[in-house]
């Protein structure tokens, strides 16, 4: 079980910097960020600010390169030219362990939870991760037991408090997604990053996941990639489009949706307001 843990890209959070630089207005902030492929632009000099504080959507069709520049943010790639700032320092050609350590963190990517640990289990985890004690598997299991309270207020947090010692592998996918989230903010976030947190899920999980993200937005920042127009017109304080690598609209919700290059990029015409689109 500890290789596993050890596999993480979340294990690199623990060890967390100093206080960040709070009377910065936008924690995260991209100057013409760029990343070429070999002659094929994917981010196309992308100026982005995400302000303290708010959700912030960015959205696109397939191949509009959001996956790209969350993997340039979390720096899984490296930028042809441009530059990164987080909290007003230049991250832009830091590791990928010492950006987490400034309290990126990437959710939703991928399953991030272990299937045969109770949900219980795997909060308590995440915690020990952060803590830096995810070795320390021969420690007693009464030195642990503090983390139960905080494991369990975090499930609290995502209505999951009634499946503590529900098995993982049980769990429905919404509610799987409900405890990757828990997982994240076992981590303590300052910047939350959500790779498409709707994906593949029924209107009832749908509805349930976006109430979760507008639920634990309180006092944090989030990025999010999202597909569902519908999602992101419910929550998002600030939506961004992309298409082919470039940024064709940013503003709230109601100015966007009835941009005529978004309406065109994800309906291929103009001839109607963008409503609900995926």
């Amino acid at each position: 079980m500890h290789v596993r843990v050890a596999d993480r890209c979340v294990c690199q959070l623990s060890s967390r910097q100093p206080e960040s630089n709070l009377s910065v207005e936008f924690i995260l902030e991209t100057r013409g960020l760029t990343k070429e492929f070999k002659g094929f632009v994917a981010v196309n000099h992308v100026d982005l600010k995400v302000r303290r504080g708010h959700i912030h959507a960015l959205i696109g069709p397939n191949g509009a390169g959001k996956t790209t520049f969350f993997n340039l943010l979390t720096k899984f790639l490296q930028p042809t030219s441009g530059s990164i700032l987080f909290n007003g320092t230049d991250i832009t050609f830091e590791k990928p362990a010492q950006t987490a350590r400034r309290g990126i963190v990437r959710s939703f990517q991928i399953s991030a939870v272990f299937p045969h640990m109770t949900v219980l289990e795997n909060v308590r985890a995440a915690l020990q991760r952060n803590l830096g004690t995810s070795f320390h598997f021969w420690k007693a299991e009464s030195t642990l037991l503090h983390l139960h309270e905080r494991a369990r207020q975090l499930l609290a947090e995502v209505d999951l408090q009634d499946f503590a010692d529900e098995m993982t592998v049980n769990l429905p996918y919404g509610r799987k997604r409900a405890l990757e989230l828990a997982t994240t903010l076992a981590l303590e976030p300052e910047l939350m990053l959500l790779d498409e947190p709707t994906q593949g899920m029924g209107h009832e999980d749908v509805d349930r996941v976006t109430q979760l993200i507008k639920k634990v937005s309180a006092g944090r920042t989030i990025l999010m990639v999202e597909h569902n127009m519908n999602v992101v017109s419910k929550i998002a304080d600030r939506i961004t489009v992309l298409q082919r690598g470039a940024i064709i609209a940013d503003g709230p919700y109601a100015e966007v949706s009835k941009n005529p290059l978004v309406i065109e990029a994800y309906m291929g015409t103009v001839n109607t307001e963008l409503q609900g689109a995926h």
